[in-house]
């Protein structure tokens, strides 16, 4: 299934107990229908320690997922809103519900 919401979108959490929250979109999971918002839901997480990788053990913070239904996209013009989709030529491009104006992709870097 195709999610409206890509990677380093900006969104806002709508319901749940981080509601009124936004930030940036760290990474989507498409099969649970989940993605990982920049300093949202985060929990403790035990980790042990790795010399090898030096990694020192102790109590880690780190992002859990949410489910894609408790967030918006944020249209740098009107805030939160929906998503809808349009041709413009042979692209199809994400469309702002309020204003209307298309909500650029970001550009994947090499």
């Amino acid at each position: 299934m195709s999610l409206n919401i890509q990677r380093n979108d900006k969104v806002a959490v709508i319901s749940g107990a981080y509601r009124g929250k936004q930030g940036r979109v760290l990474s989507v999971l498409p099969e649970k229908d989940r993605i990982l918002v920049e300093h949202v839901r985060m929990v403790k997480k035990n980790v042990r320690p790795n010399p090898q990788k030096n990694i020192k053990g102790g109590i880690a913070e780190q992002e859990a997922p949410i489910h894609v239904s408790n967030v918006l996209l944020v249209c740098p013009n009107c805030g939160p809103t929906r998503i809808g989709h349009k041709f413009e030529g042979d692209v199809k491009v994400r469309v702002c519900k309020k204003c209307g104006n298309a909500i650029a992709a970001k550009t994947k870097k090499k």
